[in-house]
């Protein structure tokens, strides 16, 4: 008897305890994905040019949250493509100027590649503002070619539907030259940034 009710104790005090986590959670997790865009504030601000302020909220966590479904309908080559986290952005008076999304490739050649792009909406499509770095391990000399200005400036301002990998010379708007000897990496970065723009047009910007 004692045995069973020692067990009833000990499951009371795991649902309440369980209970308490899961209510400090719902307290802090808003907090917690503020502080982390405040962490990243000054690759956003390059990648979306005068942004003064990143907030996220209720609504744009639970469109990341299905990202990956929103993804898979894509028909783009962005299967190893995820969505991490979005944010507005807001200039000095608080209008807005675009979206932050972080998104990931785990198709690198060095691992996962994690960009911030900025997408800014302009008349019924958006355009690419900018692209920066927070996580690369490639090759150097190679695939960290990716993190300089002559690769990253051919996403920099360009209003397209998605991009394209060329090792021809990109003569299109919306073709990326790829990087000498390192296709990996740049198929990669093409592919994470056109999963984030497919996310702001779809889920987060609209038409």
């Amino acid at each position: 008897m004692a045995k069973i009710k020692d067990a009833l104790i000990l499951t009371a005090i795991t649902l309440i305890a369980g209970f308490l986590l899961g209510g400090v959670y719902e307290l802090t997790k808003e907090p917690i994905a503020q502080r982390q865009l405040e962490a990243n504030a000054k690759a956003y601000q390059a990648v979306l040019p005068g942004s003064k302020e990143f907030r996220t909220d209720e609504s744009l966590t639970g469109k990341v949250a299905v990202a990956d479904s929103l993804l898979g309908q894509s028909g783009l080559s962005v299967e190893q493509v995820t969505i991490d986290k979005a944010a507005y952005a807001y200039d000095e008076s608080d209008a807005l100027t675009g979206l932050i999304v972080e998104v990931t490739s785990k198709d690198g050649y060095g691992g996962a590649i994690t960009l911030a792009v900025g997408i800014r909406k302009e008349g019924a499509g958006q355009v690419v503002s900018g692209i920066d770095f927070l996580e690369i391990n490639e090759t150097a000399g190679l695939g960290m070619k990716a993190t300089e200005p002559a690769f990253k400036e051919q996403f920099q301002n360009k209003q397209v539907e998605s991009f394209e990998l060329t090792k021809d010379g990109a003569a299109e708007e919306y073709q990326v030259d790829a990087l000498s000897g390192a296709t990996r990496t740049s198929n990669a970065v093409t592919n994470a940034v056109n999963g984030a723009l497919y996310f702001a047009r779809e889920a987060a910007l609209g038409q």
